[in-house]
């Protein structure tokens, strides 16, 4: 993915990329981290033809397949210590969403003080998104740490 080059004149724009590359240069702290989330719709493929390789002969792909389901991949990664976390769901809900962002929260860093969730804004990232997916005193758990 290439840089999004900002509009002429635009102030609002600037101002939040570098808030952004403000928290990408805060020093590793296990107490803090700082978590890259997205997630990507895939499209399931099958081919049609396949062909066995064989040695001496060029390999070969086929160009037509047959089309399935969508799915919707999550991904969150800590880029200054290696981790990552990987969630495949038929859709991607503002129940989907919480409900990865608590495994991040619950089972990446149990004992954080504070995690930095860096992410698009896109319309399912939301406090609200809590108070869908789980009863209002765990969604109020769910929300401190971030």
């Amino acid at each position: 993915m290439g840089w999004v080059i900002p509009p002429a004149q635009n102030a609002e724009f600037v101002a939040h990329m570098e808030q952004v590359l403000d928290v990408y240069k805060r020093p590793y702290d296990a107490d803090y981290p700082v978590v890259c989330m997205d997630e990507s719709p895939e499209q399931l493929i099958e081919s049609v033809r396949r062909e066995n390789m064989v040695p001496g002969k060029e390999a070969r792909e086929d160009y037509e397949y047959i089309r399935h389901d969508v799915i919707n991949i999550f991904m969150a990664n800590e880029p200054l210590e290696g981790r990552r976390l990987v969630e495949v769901t038929d859709c991607k809900t503002k129940k989907d969403w919480a409900k990865f962002i608590k495994r991040i929260a619950d089972e990446m860093y149990p004992a954080a003080k504070r995690i930095s969730l860096v992410m698009d804004n896109y319309n399912t990232h939301s406090i609200g998104s809590f108070y869908e997916a789980f009863e209002p005193a765990e969604a109020k758990r769910l929300i401190r740490p971030f």
